[in-house]
């Protein structure tokens, strides 16, 4: 039988000290944290994009969201307008400057990355990438980890 709770942890510990450094360089280099990354990078990518559409991907509860896109439209990043459809919930979408934001952080994160993950063949970084995706989207269709 394999253990697998070595396994969690190494993981764990590889995406603490990735965050951490990734996020480290950004705010130095950009002004913004890797979680307001990670935000500015969904509004960007979803059509239409609500606080839910936030949740669901990095199943955090709605108040994190919530508090979050507060700071991004504080800093200018994003708006909020009212959705056509739904008068309780907002419609988010970058504003000029959010786009510049993103734009200028996508390449350090990428150029972060690559230099943490070097040591490691592309075949290595490959085959991790199809686990850890079979593994999330297995974890995502039975709705674990949901924040409760």
């Amino acid at each position: 039988m394999i253990h697998v709770t070595p396994l969690f942890t190494d993981l764990v510990r590889v995406e603490t000290r990735l965050y951490n450094a990734v996020g480290a360089r950004l705010r130095a280099e950009c002004g913004l944290g890797l979680g307001e990354f990670e935000f500015l990078q969904i509004i960007d990518r979803v059509a239409g994009c609500r606080v839910l559409d936030i949740v669901g991907e990095l199943a955090i509860t709605v108040g994190a969201v919530s508090k979050a896109v507060d700071r991004l439209v504080a800093a200018g990043w994003c708006v909020r307008t009212a959705h056509p459809q739904d008068r309780r919930s907002s419609v988010l979408s970058l504003t000029l400057e959010g786009e510049k934001a993103l734009a200028a952080a996508a390449p350090v994160v990428e150029d972060v990355l690559a230099s943490l993950t070097g040591t490691v063949t592309a075949a290595d970084l490959k085959h991790l990438s199809v686990t850890l995706a079979a593994l999330r989207a297995e974890l995502e269709a039975n709705a674990e980890g949901q924040p409760g």
